[in-house]
Parts: C-alpha cells; structure tokens; sequence
C-alpha cells in the first residue's frame, strides 16, 4: 500500500429515525440523547476537533432543525460545520454520504455514525494511497457476534474466517460512489465491490467502543461515563 493520507473533512451520520431508541426519539434526534451529562454528539464533535478535523458536515432529516440549532456553526469546539438536510425517510449511509460530497470533496473524508460512542483517536485515522475506504474494526459485541468483515494483513477480503466488526468509523473516496445517483441507498454493496477489487484496508481497533444503539445499551453508557 502506498503513502497514509490524513483526512481534513469529516462527516457525522445524524439522519436517522432511532427507531429502536423510541420513545426517546419521539422529540429529541439520536445524537442529542445524553450520556455522561452531555449529548452523544458533542464526544464526536470534542474528538475530532482534538484530532486535527476542522471541516465538518452533519446530515439530518428527523427533526435536524434541533441539531442546528444546538450544534450552530460549530465554532465552540474549533469546527466549521456544515449541515446536509435529508428528505423525510432519510437518504440510508450510502445516498447520505453521496448528497453530502459536494461538501466532503474528493477524499479521503472520515464518516462517523452518530449513534456510537469511543475513546478512538481520530489523529490515526489515516487512508492509504489507492485504497477507496479504510474501516475502522473492533471486536465483535454481544448483539453482533459473527462480525462484519474478514481482516488479512490490513485489507478486507471475501475469503471465509473470523469476522469483526465494523465500528461506525470510516474513510472514503469520492471514486468509491461512482456510478451512483441521487436516491436511497445502502453503502455496503459499494464496500462489498471495492473489496473484491483488493482497495478497502482496514485496522483493528481494541480501544472502548459502544453502538449506542438501544435505550438499555444508552443506560449502560451513561453509567460508564458517570463513573469516570
């Protein structure tokens, strides 16, 4: 693989529904919902700041006049935030992040799920030159134990082995949504084809990661959080 580029834009996956989390989300987006005395998003916002990103874009659709409004333009935390409102349903990950490129640029660009929490280090995320992603693994939990992706030496491949599991963090190339249009739709498939050509490496990361993805998984955060 050739040179490690470091992304200077980034994205946060905020457009969701949360379906699993209602009656939370009935009023409030899932990036807004508390842990530790604060919202889910502001560890994201806080992290990449820390981590060198200065360029940020949200996209949102359920109620995402409330992210703005609480996020503003960013400047509290070093950012410059831009937002791309989705229509009502949503875009999925991959129409998501194909709306936002005019803003995101060619790449790489780091996308975030905004419903996760983790001490990962955004500093390290850095994309091989050639590759058309780079994902971030970890170990696989208790709702996810068969994984996601086969990992060999720094690159995903198809063959059969132990799977882990991806953590919601991941860098892209424009080049990788080629070929699409405007609509709804998943981003595995395209990960699925760059894989089979040889260009998604990945790491393993065994730091602390949550999917914050039911309201009993949020209860266990906060805990973690509210014990320091």
């Amino acid at each position: 693989m050739g040179r490690l580029e470091k992304p200077n834009k980034a994205m946060i996956l905020a457009a969701g529904r949360g379906n699993r989390m209602r009656p939370l989300t009935d009023d409030t987006p899932k990036p807004l919902l508390q842990a530790g005395g604060k919202p889910l998003i502001h560890y994201h916002l806080e992290a990449l700041a820390k981590g060198g990103v200065r360029e940020l874009v949200i996209n949102h659709a359920h109620l995402g006049g409330m992210l703005e409004t609480a996020l503003g333009n960013g400047l509290r935390w070093g950012l410059s935030i831009r937002y791309s409102p989705e229509p009502a349903g949503a875009l999925e990950t991959g129409g998501g992040i194909f709306h936002a490129l005019p803003m995101l640029g060619a790449g790489p660009f780091m996308v975030i799920n905004g419903d996760i929490w983790t001490d990962y280090d955004f500093s390290r995320a850095l994309c091989p030159e050639g590759m058309l992603a780079h994902l971030v693994l970890v170990d696989n939990p208790s709702h996810n134990p068969a994984g996601d992706f086969l990992l060999r030496q720094g690159r995903l491949c198809e063959r059969e082995g132990p799977r882990l599991t991806f953590s919601g963090i991941g860098l892209y190339r424009a080049e990788l949504f080629a070929g699409c249009a405007e609509a709804a739709f998943p981003l595995a498939p395209l990960l699925r084809r760059a894989i089979a050509s040889g260009r998604v490496s990945a790491e393993h990361y065994r730091g602390r990661w949550v999917d914050v993805g039911t309201p009993e998984r949020l209860g266990e955060l906060d805990r973690l959080l509210s014990a320091g």
